[in-house]
C-alpha cells in the first residue's frame, strides 16, 4: 500500500476480513532498516490471543528479510530479541503490555518509526483510551501512525485527530462481502425455544463445522452444558476461560474433532477460524457493527457459507437495525431448510 510505504499516516476503515493486516504489514516490513537492531515498529492489538497470530504473520511475510518480531506475552524478554544480530524488530502487544515496556526502558521510543493500532474501535471499547494516549505521547513526533478499525466511533475520531491531523483515509465497504453469504433469520416465539430449535436445525442441515455466537460468557457456558447433555461434541471459547483451555478448544475445532464451537464476540477479535460453513447467531449482537465480524468468519479465506440468526419477538428491533445499517434484507429461513 503506497501511502504506508511512503510514510503517510493512514486510517483504514474496513471489516476484519478484507485483508487489512496484509495491506498494512507488507509495506511496514519493507520500510524496516536492516542495519538498526532496535525496535522500529509497534503493533497494538486489543486482545492477548491476537499477539501470537500477528507475530506469526509478520514472520511469515518477512521470511527472507530476517525480521525479528517480539510478542509481549510475559514469557520472553525484549532484551533477548533486541541484541539479536538479525534485527530489525517489530513489537506486538496489547496497549498495557507495550506501555509497561516503555516505562521499564526496554522499549526505546526514539527508534520507533511506525505505530499501528489494530482494531482501534475494539481497544477503545475495552478501556484502553488513556493507555493509548500515554503511548502516543512517548513516541517521537515524526512517528508514522496507522489505524485500522471496523467502525469509527466518536471517541476514536477525537483521539486520532490529535495525533493524525491529515491522515490518508481508506474505506472499504462491507456490502459485497455480505452478499457472498446466504443470510436467514429463524423466528422463535421466545428465548426458551431457541435450544430446541437449534437442535432441530442441526439434525436437518448438513453441516461440516458451525460457530454459534452468544452475547455473554454465562450463556456460552450454559449452552455448552445443554448441548453436551444432548450428546453433541462441542467446544467453547470466551475471555473467562483459561488460555490453555482456549488453545485446546481451538485445536479441537481446527482439527475437526469438535464440529461445534460456541463463543462470544471474543472469537472475532483477531482469531482465525477455518472450515466454517455455518455461523449461527444464537443471540443477535449487541452492537450492529458486530454482525459483519461474526458472519464474516466464513469469508476470510474465500469460502462462502450460511448465517442463521435466531430472532425472538424481543430481537426484531435489532434485526431491523442490522438490515438498515448494512442496506440488506434478511429473509426468514424457508420451510425446506435442507436445500439452503
Amino acid at each position: 500500500m503506497m501511502p504506508i510505504l511512503i510514510g503517510l499516516d493512514v486510517i483504514m476503515l474496513a471489516s476484519p476480513m478484507v485483508g487489512r493486516t496484509t495491506a498494512i504489514m507488507i509495506p511496514l516490513i519493507q520500510n524496516l532498516k536492516s542495519h538498526v537492531s532496535q525496535c522500529q515498529a509497534v503493533v497494538l492489538v486489543p486482545v492477548y490471543e491476537a499477539i501470537r497470530q500477528i507475530q506469526k504473520f509478520v514472520l511469515a511475510l518477512s521470511e527472507f528479510k530476517k525480521v525479528r518480531c517480539h510478542s509481549c506475552t510475559g514469557d520472553n524478554r525484549l532484551q533477548e530479541d533486541t541484541v539479536h544480530p538479525c534485527g530489525p524488530l517489530v513489537v506486538v502487544g496489547t496497549p498495557d503490555l507495550v506501555l509497561d515496556m516503555f516505562k521499564s526502558g526496554t522499549l526505546k521510543p526514539e527508534f520507533i518509526k511506525t505505530l499501528v493500532m489494530d482494531e482501534a474501535d475494539e481497544m477503545f471499547l475495552r478501556g484502553y483510551e488513556s493507555t493509548i494516549g500515554e503511548i502516543l505521547r512517548k513516541v517521537d513526533g515524526s512517528t508514522q501512525f496507522i489505524l485500522s478499525t471496523s467502525t469509527m466511533p466518536k471517541e476514536v475520531m477525537e483521539t486520532t485527530s490529535e495525533f493524525m491531523p491529515e491522515p490518508v483515509r481508506i474505506v472499504v465497504t462491507d456490502e459485497s462481502r455480505l452478499r457472498g453469504i446466504k443470510q436467514f433469520y429463524v423466528s422463535v416465539v421466545g428465548e426458551e425455544w431457541k435450544l430446541d430449535t437449534l437442535c432441530d436445525l442441526y439434525e436437518t442441515l448438513t453441516i461440516t463445522q458451525v460457530v454459534i455466537f452468544c452475547n455473554t460468557r454465562k450463556k456460552v457456558d450454559w449452552l455448552t452444558t445443554k448441548l453436551t447433555a444432548r450428546e453433541f461434541t462441542v467446544s467453547a471459547i470466551h475471555s473467562g476461560i483459561d488460555e490453555k483451555e482456549r488453545e485446546l478448544a481451538m485445536e479441537a475445532f481446527s482439527s475437526g474433532s469438535s464440529r461445534v464451537l460456541i463463543a462470544t464476540d471474543f472469537l472475532t477479535r483477531g482469531i482465525d477460524v477455518r472450515h466454517v460453513s455455518v455461523v449461527i447467531n444464537y443471540d443477535l449482537p449487541v452492537r450492529k457493527e458486530g454482525y459483519i465480524r461474526r458472519i464474516g468468519l466464513q469469508d476470510r479465506f474465500g469460502r462462502k457459507g450460511i448465517a442463521l440468526n435466531f430472532v425472538a419477538n424481543e430481537d426484531r428491533p435489532m434485526l431491523k437495525r442490522i438490515e438498515q445499517f448494512y442496506s440488506i434484507k434478511i429473509p426468514e429461513i424457508p420451510m425446506n431448510v435442507a436445500h439452503i
